[in-house]
């Protein structure tokens, strides 16, 4: 059989993942805190026909392409102004973080509320954590609060409720995606994480009013698009032309 089949399908394969990872960002331009994917290829296994030789080189046919990675792109996404107080944006860094039972998660989309407990949480209720690893929670006096760049949220008196933590990792592209906006280190590849307050340790600040948008280009995600798509016929045109080459072999004897 021909290796030029194979290497075809090989190449199909690879750029419907592409395509797949594709349009998840594109899926995912409007959501907030939001990291876009990367497919990278790498050649797989050759033949060698002729082993190199003083003078000469190998002789090698390439059997194909295989997923290199799909990586997550750790960049930071445009602050986009919502003029609510409990809407909060990283700007450098770190991650929220929130925990839900004895699970901790880490995320940037800052979009929180108060629960009927006065804890801050995100959307899906998870508790947002402090520096002193605590849910932060408003007292029963209080009317009214602010947050400052440093996290620190104060009541209408200037007392300090409480201070939000930030966690940054020595590696935030290797966090695993876990749905929801959020990320986890199981099974990931971040490295030690560190909880500071903001602006502490490497960690960037929060803006108060302000929501992270997503950090995917549409016009760059399209033409990728188009890229993979041609990318996938011409592997589809391989196959083929090499049924075509196998067609002539058959009909060889009539």
């Amino acid at each position: 059989m021909l290796r030029s089949l194979y290497s075809g399908v090989s190449g199909m394969k690879n750029f419907q993942t592409e395509l797949d990872t594709i349009g998840n960002n594109i899926a995912n331009v409007n959501t907030y805190g939001y990291k876009k994917g990367r497919v990278t290829f790498k050649d797989a296994i050759s033949q060698t026909l002729v082993s190199a030789t003083p003078g000469t080189s190998a002789q090698q046919v390439g059997l194909g392409s295989q997923i290199g990675s799909i990586d997550t792109v750790d960049t930071s996404g445009s602050p986009e102004s919502t003029g609510r107080p409990l809407d909060f944006a990283i700007t450098g860094d770190g991650y929220f973080r929130v925990r839900d039972g004895n699970d901790t998660y880490y995320t940037r989309a800052g979009n929180f509320y108060f629960d009927d407990n006065r804890r801050l949480v995100n959307s899906e209720g998870f508790a947002v954590l402090g520096t002193n690893g605590q849910a932060i929670t408003l007292g029963a006096n209080v009317k009214s609060f602010s947050v400052a760049t440093d996290g620190t949220i104060s009541d209408q008196d200037g007392n300090t409720i409480g201070t939000i933590s930030i966690a940054t990792f020595q590696n935030p592209a290797g966090l695993t995606k876990a749905g929801g906006n959020l990320y986890t280190t199981a099974n990931s590849n971040a490295g030690q994480v560190t909880v500071s307050q903001p602006g502490q340790n490497g960690a960037g600040t929060i803006k108060s009013g302000y929501l992270e948008m997503s950090n995917v280009d549409l016009s760059e995600e399209l033409t990728n698009m188009i890229v993979a798509e041609r990318g996938f016929q011409a592997n589809t045109r391989i196959i083929t032309t090499s049924d075509e080459i196998l067609q002539e072999l058959v009909n060889l004897k009539r």
